[in-house]
């Protein structure tokens, strides 16, 4: 099998399906059944094979090996052509960098093309072990755009989590890296709404698009995919509202602290400044200061200072700036 090519499946209408070698493609009739491709579309051999044993026109292809796509369905040669988004559960990768995954699917074949590895797409491979995989085109879209949708479940609910974390910590006093962990799920939310929102208006049109090989049992799994999609954006739209105003309130948190700072040295400051200035006065060296022969001079000046010092205390209270 060619490095480009991922697997390439035979399904036998009952839920299972068995794989097909180089040979068993070339020579595959629609009446043999439904033959699934999976593509890596990023090797060089994906276009060239496309281009000349697909049987596709340039629109398929263009769609198929396209290097950044947004959601999206559209009908094409009385089939689908679909850009659909999955969330990377890859070892190490971010939820938010969406996987994306590319479909041509008519009555008879199904072409996929993906870069990066996919589990919504493993999923359904493994199913096909018990026999519980899709037995039609229409079945494969219903199941494929469900298994999208129900992993996006973990990283939402986990986003929530650290949301409700986060305004724990806000209402108490550990705040430290607070403000760049709520940026954090707010990018995050941005991230894969940016997706979610499109796809949910792709699912909505293939339920509405009458297909004669779609049937409504398929049409009724897509709506069920895609309120439960909507679900998920109206959360990320919860959870990015709230991580904005969680923000917005440590701001007003930071900003009320420092201002009350400020108040402190400023009331200080106020109290020293006329302190300041008789001390700076009187430490001039020139002849005539006051009481520079005097030995109870120093403590009349103290006594002077407290006197200042307790005056403005009083004063700053009747104004309640205290």
């Amino acid at each position: 099998m060619d490095d480009f090519l991922i697997f390439a499946k035979l399904l036998d209408g009952n839920g299972g399906a068995r794989d097909v070698s180089a040979e068993e493609i070339a020579q595959w009739q629609p009446a043999q059944g439904l033959l699934w491709l999976h593509f890596d579309y990023s090797k060089a051999g994906t276009l060239q094979w496309l281009q000349e044993r697909s049987g596709l026109d340039d629109i398929a292809i263009a769609a198929l090996v396209a290097e950044d796509t947004r959601p999206r369905a559209t009908s094409h040669a009385g089939g689908l052509l679909m850009a659909l988004r999955g969330v990377n559960m890859n070892p190490e990768a971010d939820p938010e960098d969406m996987v994306s995954i590319r479909l041509c699917v008519d009555q008879h074949r199904i072409i996929s093309s993906r870069k990066r590895r996919l589990l919504s797409v493993d999923d359904i491979v493994e199913s096909f072990a018990d026999g519980e995989g899709p037995q039609n085109s229409a079945d494969f879209v219903a199941i494929l755009c469900d298994r999208l949708v129900r992993r996006m479940a973990g990283p939402i609910d986990t986003a929530e989590d650290k949301v409700d974390e986060l305004e724990e910590m806000l209402l108490g006093s550990a705040r430290a890296k607070l403000r760049s962990e709520l940026g954090q799920v707010r990018r995050q939310s941005i991230a894969l709404r940016r997706y979610l929102a499109p796809q949910r208006e792709a699912l909505s049109w293939v339920q509405s698009e009458r297909l004669p090989w779609f049937g409504d049992v398929q049409r009724l799994q897509v709506r069920e995919v895609s309120d439960r999609l909507a679900q998920y954006i109206e959360t990320l739209d919860s959870i990015r509202e709230r991580a904005a105003v969680s923000q917005e309130e440590l701001v007003n948190q930071i900003s009320e602290e420092s201002n009350s700072r400020m108040y402190v040295l400023s009331i200080v400051s106020a109290i020293f400044l006329p302190l300041g200035f008789a001390t700076g006065l009187l430490g001039i060296n020139v002849g005539g200061i006051p009481g520079a022969d005097n030995s109870d001079a120093f403590a009349i000046f103290i006594g002077i200072l407290v006197g200042i010092s307790a005056a403005l205390l009083v004063f700053f209270r009747y104004k309640k700036w205290l």
